[in-house]
């Protein structure tokens, strides 16, 4: 995580937040610094006596171009699957240390992030392995469980931060595909299966020395696992135009991925119609990735069109027509 000392009016409500936490007392100073690189919430680094906490507010309009909002209780569903997810692996999250209406803090961690890691072309396939485990033991410990289901009524804020950003405002731009974008849309919305964290991506998962740390669960939703497995496999894909120089290792670690996450037929067959969809989010939704330029962008469009429109059945089949296309 980067820290940047620039103040704006969040470090009052900040340090509102650390008080009703009971970290620090009313006119307690405490040095805290603002991170940068998030877009949904105000996040700080804030060192105290026994060590740097990080304190995470959502905010209700997210910083995109477009305009995009999104109800700030999601902030309470974060702290909840991290909450269950260092129940089923522990030690994939950061400590959790308590949490108000619109914040919570965790246990800061000095560690680096998995994107960086990526674009400087370091891709380890055994790591994106224990991402695919990772995943896949939080999805079935997960599975079939009502009383999680019950904790996590997130079908409205999924639907305004992943739904319609990705699915049904790049349908909007290629209303020739909106048959094939509204049928993911809605199989997926209807797919209730387990915990989904929403949204795994490299910037999410630091790398920690005993495996993946994964952070902003902030989409968090009781629902299909195919959802955070073909978002994360859309990321390894994208990141072969960023570093072309390691997208024959990024590819091994969509195998090393998928390998891990284990075999589910039902599952990978949602999840491989998703992932051209979601490439093409990426470069035409509300939430285009930031490090392709217009060139790499066409690419995408021009690999991932005929696969929404002609939708694979396995995710294999995603990855030979994405190795075909770069050479």
């Amino acid at each position: 995580m980067k820290v940047d000392d620039q103040r704006d009016g969040s470090r009052e409500l900040i340090v509102a937040a650390l008080i009703r936490l009971g970290l620090i007392g009313p006119g307690k100073a405490v040095a805290m610094a603002q991170l940068t690189g998030g877009v949904s919430s105000d996040i700080w680094r804030v060192d105290l006596p026994g060590g740097p906490v990080c304190i995470k507010r959502a905010l209700p309009r997210l910083r995109v171009a477009a305009h995009w909002e999104a109800p700030i209780e999601r902030n309470r569903y974060e702290y909840e699957w991290l909450c269950i997810a260092a129940e089923a692996v522990p030690g994939c999250v950061p400590r959790i240390m308590g949490r108000t209406d619109d914040s919570f803090s965790m246990e800061f961690k000095d560690l680096p992030v998995w994107k960086v890691v990526l674009r400087d072309g370091k891709a380890d396939r055994d790591f994106a392995g224990a991402v695919g485990m990772c995943l896949r033991r939080i999805h079935d410990a997960t599975a079939a469980s009502s009383e999680i289901a019950a904790r996590f009524p997130t079908d409205a804020i999924f639907r305004a931060i992943r739904i319609e950003p990705y699915l049904i405002a790049t349908s909007r731009r290629h209303p020739d595909l909106a048959i094939q974008f509204t049928g993911l849309a809605e199989r997926t919305a209807a797919t209730k299966e387990c915990l989904v964290h929403g949204d795994v991506s490299p910037k999410n998962i630091l790398v920690g020395s005993e495996g993946p740390v994964f952070l902003d669960a902030e989409c968090a939703w009781y629902g299909d696992p195919a959802f955070d497995l073909a978002f994360c496999l859309n990321h390894l894909l994208l990141k072969c135009l960023w570093v072309p120089a390691a997208s024959h290792a990024f590819l091994q670690c969509f195998d090393a991925l998928v390998e891990a996450y284990g075999p589910d037929t039902p599952l990978e067959r949602r999840a491989a119609s998703l992932l051209p969809a979601l490439l093409l989010a990426r470069v035409n939704g509300k939430s285009p990735v930031e490090y392709l330029d217009a060139t790499a962008q066409q690419h995408v469009r021009h690999t991932a069109i005929p696969l929404v429109a002609q939708p694979p059945t396995t995710l294999e089949e995603v990855r030979r027509s994405w190795q075909r296309s770069l050479t």
